[in-house]
């Protein structure tokens, strides 16, 4: 097998456009046969779950045809640019399972791109405009009408040079000067009506310091850092088709041979409840109303893994969702869904009550306990088991009890019985209770001759419940995230996105009571606590408070709800 050559024995599934293309490209030989993408975000904050969607296609991509991707940071606006946020991005990639064969900067090339600028003002291909940025704005036109252009548009070359140079030296103010190319005042595409291709910036910058003051422009320095690498294959997302003819047109200007580097555009990814905008996502963190970038109901992919996702679960559900040229909002059931059937092949179950209420099994024998087996896994034959305390007094869920229970409820109420999950079937004689009428104590007796792995007796229940010895367990914080947005689509609510925020996204639970295997749990570690959902380790857990986070409910429940 070449190593050009798909590294799958049998793709089973119909391949992406992207995909159509890179094959046909290489039958053509384009481009020595060769395949390079990158992954070049901007590190003025934490990555987004859209953003592993272009992670994965980029990486996706290179290795599924032997080719090369490089890491490169979009880092020409000191401004929002921090070292923090390299080394997050740098984090989650890793964290996603790639890797990049090299790091790059944009600003490794401030060098190549101020020459290129020196060579288009000295071709007649830009000039110095001492325009407002309104002017400029309003002289642009609209795209049923041609645009005016600048007093300064025939500036003579020496004078643009000359004054192109003072911008860099520091002499010129921020916002009295930018570097326009000279293309077509009435070109159809609004982006060819003399595009600003650098402005001033008097900010120190985190990899070159004070060398530079004036920064190139996305649109001009994209597709220059794309040509210098060797990139074959540009993707990015659908909002940059209208730039795509500019980007080809700066290679034109730039390139000395028949290597191309050709833009390609894919559906961004957007989710139902969630908005991935950096602007809000800033405010919520430096407003307070979220716990930092990694709060786990933050839509980043650090509090994704916060939160307990796991990256296979966000692998999957790209390729599933898949790259098409039409963007749609996807419903967030299908991440939830993701990592539902991922964890349910992974996660250990384990015995964990939120709100607890006593079961005191009143003919057990007091001061007796007994060592019951539990299955880590049925759904993974090697998981093995692990052993749980049981006795005489145990802690059930206050939802597992109701005095007045209609017809359905199969769970304890006086006179019914259940099988405690693992032991043995009770049935229920009463319930003690305080003197505000809220019940304190729940009665039950077993019947030793129905304990789990133990011959059929041939009695039946149509309830299970889950449990936990009072001898057996310890008390632990349980964080209940949810939803973060109360609405469908807040991208689209006209509203300010602070009134679409649920309330209830977090509920902080004190004094779980968890069974005792979870003690030596680390950070990270994940379980799925029966009956109740899919929970992992916080890292604000210590030895004497451990905190368990939600990732996801069993079930839907937000479903359940919209259909009430």
């Amino acid at each position: 097998m070449s190593e050009n050559t798909v590294n799958t024995e049998e793709l089973k599934r119909s391949l992406n456009f992207i995909e159509v293309i890179v094959e046909n490209d290489l039958k053509e030989g384009k481009n020595d046969s060769r395949v390079q993408t990158r992954f070049p975000p901007e590190p003025n904050g934490y990555l987004h779950i859209g953003h592993a969607k272009a992670i994965c296609i980029d990486f996706g991509i290179a290795q599924q045809y032997g080719g090369v991707c490089n890491l490169r940071f979009d880092d020409t606006n000191p401004v929002k640019e921090e070292v923090e946020y390299v080394d997050s991005i740098m984090d989650d990639i890793k964290w996603l399972g790639y890797d990049w064969a090299n790091v790059y900067y944009a600003s490794d090339y401030f060098p190549q791109l101020w020459d290129f600028a020196i060579q288009l003002i000295k071709e007649g291909k830009a000039y110095i405009d001492e325009q407002s940025a309104e002017d400029i704005a309003k002289q642009k036109g609209t795209p049923t009408e041609p645009g005016v252009a600048s007093p300064y548009r025939d500036r003579p070359v020496e004078e643009s040079l000359d004054l192109f140079h003072k911008m860099n030296e520091g002499v010129i103010e921020e916002g009295t000067m930018v570097l326009r190319a000279k293309i077509d005042m009435a070109a159809a595409n609004m982006h060819f009506r003399d595009p600003i291709i650098y402005r001033v910036i008097k900010r120190p910058h985190h990899r070159t310091g004070n060398k530079w003051n004036v920064y190139p422009m996305y649109d001009f320095a994209h597709g220059q850092c794309d040509y210098f690498e060797g990139v074959t294959h540009s993707l990015c997302t659908l909002e940059f088709v209208p730039h795509r003819p500019l980007y080809d047109w700066f290679i034109d200007q730039l390139a000395t041979s028949d290597y191309r580097p050709r833009q390609y555009e894919f559906n961004k990814l957007q989710f139902t409840y969630t908005l991935l905008s950096k602007r809000n996502l800033r405010a919520m963190v430096e407003e307070g109303i979220l716990k930092g970038w990694d709060d786990p109901r933050m839509p980043t992919i650090t509090g994704f893994r916060r939160r307990g996702y796991t990256p296979e679960s966000i692998r999957i559900l790209m390729d599933k969702i898949g790259y098409t040229k039409y963007d749609g909002v996807n419903d967030i059931g299908l991440l939830e869904y993701a990592i539902r059937e991922d964890l349910n092949k992974k996660a250990n179950r384990v015995s964990a009550v939120l709100n607890p209420v006593k079961l005191v099994i009143t003919n057990y024998p007091e001061g007796k306990t007994e060592i019951m087996p539990a299955q880590n896994n049925p759904e993974d034959e090697n998981a093995g088991s692990h052993e749980i305390l049981f006795s005489r007094e145990l802690y059930i869920e206050r939802d597992d009890f109701m005095e007045d229970a209609p017809k359905k409820y199969f769970r304890l109420t006086p006179g019914n019985e259940v099988r405690l999950k693992n032991a043995y079937i009770v049935k229920c004689t009463g319930c003690k209770k305080d003197e505000a009428g809220n019940v304190t104590e729940v009665y039950a007796e077993y019947d030793e001759m129905t304990k789990s792995g133990m011959p059929d007796s041939g009695r039946k229940v149509k309830g299970t419940i889950h449990w936990v010895s009072v001898d057996g367990c310890f008390d632990a914080e349980v964080r209940l995230y949810d939803r973060l947005f109360m609405v469908e689509n807040p991208a689209d609510d006209e509203r300010d996105f602070r009134e679409l925020l649920n309330p209830d996204s977090l509920k902080v639970l004190k004094g779980c009571k968890m069974e005792s295997y979870l003690k030596g749990a680390k950070e990270g570690d994940k379980f799925q606590f029966q009956r109740t959902g899919y929970f992992c380790v916080d890292k604000d857990s210590t030895p004497d408070n451990m905190v368990f986070n939600r990732t996801v409910s069993l079930k839907d429940s937000w479903a359940k709800a919209k259909d009430k």
